[in-house]
């Protein structure tokens, strides 16, 4: 009984909630209105819970990297930037001339840049699987990807004067038909989870299905 009570009291208020948020893209009442802009506060203070709990989880799970000793070096370097950042803000400030931004200009910044670098690598061994010519359709897709690449680079001046019209077509016509048919789909898919919470029917997010 207390299992069920558990579990209905969340529905419950999920439901309220849900049902709220939903009626008032309906209405231009001020208390639909502030109703709203109060429910988006509550967002932000859940957010920051969600931050709290996520830096938590990253200091207990490099904690007990560090104990079982796999990637030891690297975990206490993220511990020591976890922790050194905050108090670095909170003593000298975020300004341009602080330790912070210069850790964040000189450390941080350069370390993203090399991910985002070392992700082009990543994507260009995709693309080569994903765009062998197998059929028809990998074939067309194949040819629209080399002539987009083409227009934007240097080398597309020199094959063909008209080659990044053609892009263009490309990108505001066929690209952006499919592109608004998959935003329709995740807007389809968003509002058909959206209401199996809402009524009681998806229960995952409870931790089970009961």
């Amino acid at each position: 009984m207390g299992i069920l009570m558990n579990r209905r009291i969340p529905l419950i208020i999920c439901f309220c909630f849900g049902l709220v948020m939903f009626l008032q893209y309906f209405s231009n009442h001020p208390i639909a209105r502030s109703i709203y802009q109060t429910i988006t506060i509550y967002w932000q203070i859940i957010f920051a819970f969600t931050l709290v709990i996520g830096v938590i989880s990253y200091g207990r799970i490099n904690i007990k990297n560090i104990i079982k000793g796999s990637d030891r070096i690297y975990m206490i370097i993220g511990l020591i930037g976890l922790v050194s950042m905050p108090i670095l803000a909170v003593i000298y400030g975020i300004k341009a001339d602080s330790p912070f931004m210069w850790i964040f200009e000189n450390i941080q910044a350069p370390m993203q840049a090399t991910v985002f670098s070392l992700l082009a690598f990543f994507v260009a061994s995709a693309s080569f699987r994903g765009f062998r010519a197998r059929s028809l359709q990998a074939s067309i897709l194949l040819g629209a990807a080399l002539i987009i690449l083409l227009s934007r680079s240097n080398i597309g001046g020199f094959v063909a004067d008209y080659l990044p019209d053609i892009a263009d077509w490309m990108r505001n016509y066929p690209s952006m038909a499919a592109r608004r048919a998959i935003l329709i789909g995740i807007g389809l898919g968003s509002l058909t989870t959206s209401l199996r919470v809402i009524i009681g029917i998806e229960r995952t997010w409870l931790g089970g299905e009961q």
